[in-house]
């Protein structure tokens, strides 16, 4: 796994073997970044990685400016590895939190310009996440949210649906917040 652009560009980071995860590819995760660059800059903004396993998307999101990360993951083994490589590559801004997704969203008090969530492909609940995160209490208006998922899900009919891209097994869904308050 790598970093693949940024102030981190080319480093490597070498998750252990043992941890529960499904990292997003450097091929699916240069492409996802090259769609990002269309819909928002990264420099400066906040952002929310859900189910961040390794920290895979946290590291490449600090890499390019993001202003915050917050790094969202359940299993202590991960949380405990994207904290300690967070620390050696001095990366301040990149907060680690312990938590169930669907309960974090419920209660989060900080609004997001981005939110990338890659759940396990087996999580009975991927359908519930846009209504989840498409909401003023999450993202601020005009902020991206990106799901990836299986291909047995197709959410071009959601209302913020802006595309989806697909790379082999990995699909991207890339949704746009437009606040109903107008804010």
């Amino acid at each position: 796994m790598r970093i693949i652009r940024g102030s981190h560009q080319r480093r490597l980071i070498h998750p252990p073997a043992n941890l529960p995860v499904r990292p997003t590819t450097d091929i699916a995760k240069e492409s996802l970044f090259n769609v990002l660059e269309y819909y928002t800059d990264l420099d400066n903004i906040r952002a929310l990685d859900l189910f961040a396993g390794t920290g895979n998307i946290s590291y490449e999101l600090m890499s390019r400016g993001c202003e915050l990360v917050v790094a969202i993951e359940n299993n202590p083994r991960c949380v405990k590895f994207i904290a300690d490589t967070a620390s050696m590559l001095s990366m301040k801004n990149l907060q680690v939190v312990r938590a169930d997704v669907f309960r974090f969203l419920t209660k989060v008090h900080t609004r997001f310009d981005l939110v990338f969530a890659d759940p396990p492909y087996e999580h009975a609940d991927i359908g519930l996440l846009p209504g989840l995160v498409l909401t003023d209490s999450v993202l601020n208006p005009d902020g991206v949210f990106v799901l990836e998922h299986p291909r047995e899900f197709d959410f071009s009919d959601h209302a913020f649906f802006a595309e989806q891209r697909k790379y082999g097994k990995v699909n991207f869904t890339f949704f746009v917040f437009k606040s109903k308050n107008g804010a």
